[in-house]
C-alpha cells in the first residue's frame, strides 16, 4: 500500500462512523510490576508505552494514571479476593475513555499495534497484569445532579483519589437487578455527602482471541461490574468514614459480592514520585 492510499484512508475513516464524546467504553488496568523493575516500569509506561500503546490510539480520547502506595494497597478488602491474591497486588492502575460506539474499531488497532510493540522490543516485560480488562460504560450516577465535571472530563479533572470496587453478581439476572439497585439506590445514598464527586459503572468485555499472550482473558464477562469512584480528597483522608462497608452493603442486597475495594491516587506524569513506597 502506498503513503497517499494510506493517507486517503484516513480522511475516509474520519469521515464516518460515531464521533461523540461520551465514553462508552473504557479500558481499566491494573498492573504490578516485578519486584525490583519497578523504576523501569514506571519509566517504560510513561514515556513511551501511555502514548504509543494507548493515547495515540484511535478512540481512545482520555487517560489517567494512578497508584498505591504501600499504605494505600494495605486499605484494600476484602483479604480473600477473586481480582488480587494477594489483595494489595496491583500497585499501578491505568484508565482510559473509549468514544462510544467504537470499542470494535479500537480493539482492530489496539491488537495491531501491540503486535509491532511486542516485534519492536518496546513492551516491558516484568510486569503481571492483575486486572485488565476493556469496559462497556452501563451508568453514571453524579453527587451533585447537573453541577459539577461530567464523566466525560473525570479523567482530565485534577481529582485527587479513585477507587476500584469489583462486584461479582451470583447470576447474569441478578446483575442487571444489582446494575439497577446501584443506579437508583445504592449509589445515590452512598453519594451524599461523601467527598466521590461521581462513580462511573462498568460491564467487563471478553478479550479478543488473537490478543497478546500475557494479558489473560477476562472473568465474569456475564456477571461483574466494575465501579471507579472519583474522589474529591485523598481517599486516606475519608476511608473509615466513606468506604469501609462497601462489601457489607452489598451482601445486604443478596445480589452479588464485592471482591476488591481499592483506594489509588494519582501519579505526577514525567516524574517517579512514589515508586520508592510501592513496598
Amino acid at each position: 500500500m502506498s503513503e497517499d492510499t494510506r493517507s486517503e484512508t484516513y480522511g475516509e475513516l474520519a469521515a464516518v462512523g460515531p464521533y461523540g464524546v461520551r465514553p462508552g467504553h473504557a479500558l481499566i488496568t491494573m498492573v504490578e510490576p516485578h519486584p525490583g523493575h519497578e523504576y523501569a516500569y514506571n519509566r517504560w509506561y510513561e514515556d513511551d508505552h501511555y502514548y504509543a500503546g494507548a493515547m495515540a490510539m484511535p478512540w481512545m480520547y482520555a487517560g489517567r494514571r494512578w497508584v498505591a502506595t504501600r499504605d494505600l494497597q494495605l486499605l484494600r478488602y476484602p483479604e480473600k479476593s477473586a481480582i488480587a491474591q494477594p489483595v494489595t497486588a496491583g500497585c499501578y492502575l491505568s484508565t482510559y475513555w473509549i468514544t462510544e460506539g467504537r470499542h470494535a474499531d479500537h480493539m482492530k488497532w489496539t491488537v495491531a499495534i501491540n503486535r509491532r510493540l511486542n516485534r519492536d522490543a518496546r513492551v516491558h516485560q516484568e510486569r503481571t497484569h492483575v486486572f485488565t480488562a476493556f469496559q462497556d460504560r452501563e451508568a453514571t450516577v453524579y453527587r451533585d445532579g447537573a453541577a459539577g465535571p461530567r464523566d466525560l472530563h473525570a479523567l482530565d479533572h485534577p481529582y485527587a483519589g479513585l477507587v476500584l470496587e469489583v462486584i461479582d453478581a451470583e447470576t447474569p439476572e441478578k446483575r442487571v437487578e444489582l446494575l439497577e439497585w446501584l443506579r437508583s439506590r445504592g449509589l445515590p445514598r452512598r453519594l451524599a455527602g461523601s467527598p466521590a464527586a461521581l462513580v462511573t459503572v462498568f460491564r467487563p468485555t471478553p478479550l479478543p482471541g488473537d490478543r497478546m499472550t500475557y494479558v489473560k482473558q477476562v472473568e465474569g464477562v456475564d456477571t461483574r461490574l466494575t465501579l471507579l469512584w472519583f474522589l474529591e480528597r485523598d481517599p486516606r483522608e475519608c476511608w473509615e468514614s466513606h468506604f469501609t462497608g462497601l462489601d457489607a452493603q452489598i451482601a445486604e442486597t443478596g445480589l452479588g459480592r464485592v471482591e476488591l475495594v481499592a483506594p489509588f491516587i494519582p501519579t505526577v506524569p514525567g516524574t517517579d514520585r512514589y515508586v520508592d513506597r510501592l513496598r
